[in-house]
């Protein structure tokens, strides 16, 4: 059995909610897939303990883990797009907070060659 981390303990409410419906899709997918376990955790070259962990929500597997198995289940690309500044709408507030208020065209020295 790991030892759990801090981290794991203070774990907020809607993260462990979170990573609990990350683990049913993770599961669900794995079965329609009609995958058994045995074999999803050979794909992986992780034991089926810990498949079977990452399946029940446990938040002390690792991100290797999850990332490996979303990429034998063909779902890699949804693990780059989960903190994208595409949807990081408050990034993007704060960005448009620090715009100048107005615009200025830059300054440009006077050539020595103007005549």
């Amino acid at each position: 059995m790991s030892k759990a981390s801090l981290a794991t303990k203070a774990l907020p409410a809607p993260a462990a909610k979170a990573i609990e419906l990350l683990a049913g899709d993770i599961a669900a997918a794995r079965k329609r897939r009609r995958i058994p376990q045995r074999l999803l955790a050979q794909r992986m070259m992780v034991s089926l303990a810990t498949l079977q962990r990452l399946e029940r929500g446990d938040a002390g597997v690792s991100l290797g883990v999850l990332a490996t198995a979303l990429w034998a289940l063909g779902l890699i690309d949804r693990l780059a797009a989960l903190a994208s500044s595409d949807h990081d709408i408050v990034g993007k507030g704060e960005d448009l907070k620090r715009l100048p208020q107005r615009a200025r065209a830059p300054h440009t020295p006077k050539s020595d060659l103007d005549f």
